[in-house]
């Protein structure tokens, strides 16, 4: 039986990539467990020319893996992007796990969101998961580029959210900015823009 507002939840989820993949999205929550909240605070980017909104968290349990592996490429690509949103850090950084390295555009974002959050491990991940991004004429640095040409103000806000993080949390450990795990991936990230566009790029960190 249909719970009252998983129409409405359905959609919401499938605003959240490309209208290309609305049929693989909406057989991913077709097999998704039904959710104890609705997906909170969605955030617009462009991917392409397109623009989606996706949640800041989710609240649905983990699928079994048996269920898992019954789903397309594909579809398990897109499962894990969206359980990358979950309430729970650990849960997050599974499923970044199996996203991080991806560069399909549509992925992108999802782990752009992940590198201004506040779990130091999951920044090490995206890193490890980035590890073409420094190639020149890969299509991670492309997609990446591409992403954050087209969502100046979207990449702005999570440099500043890298500082505030690591401000908070983690400038007993790493007492220069330019230490930080989160500064590096940055950088990485900014010269990929600026591949991307052939301009130099904002800057809304810390030089050192």
């Amino acid at each position: 039986m249909q719970q009252p507002g998983s129409i409405a939840m359905t959609d919401d989820l499938v605003a959240a990539f490309p209208h290309q993949l609305a049929s693989d999205v909406r057989s991913v929550l077709a097999v998704m467990p039904a959710a104890r909240i609705a997906p909170v605070s969605p955030f617009s980017v462009y991917v392409g020319d397109e623009a989606v909104a996706i949640p800041y968290r989710i609240y649905q349990d983990e699928l079994p893996d048996d269920v898992v592996r019954d789903l397309t490429g594909v579809q398990q690509a897109i499962l894990h992007c969206l359980y990358s949103r979950h309430s729970d850090g650990l849960v997050r950084q599974r499923h970044l796990e199996q996203i991080a390295s991806f560069d399909e555009p549509w992925a992108v974002p999802f782990v752009v969101q992940l590198a201004g959050e506040y779990v130091l491990e999951i920044l090490e991940s995206i890193q490890h998961g980035l590890s073409d991004l420094p190639s020149k004429g890969s299509a991670q640095r492309l997609a990446y580029g591409d992403f954050i040409a087209r969502n100046p103000a979207f990449f702005a806000r999570t440099e500043r959210r890298v500082v505030s993080y690591w401000s908070c949390y983690y400038r007993w450990k790493f007492p220069v900015f330019g230490t930080y795990p989160g500064c590096h991936l940055l950088e990485l990230l900014r010269a990929a823009a600026i591949g991307r566009t052939g301009r130099a790029w904002p800057r809304h960190t810390p030089l050192d």
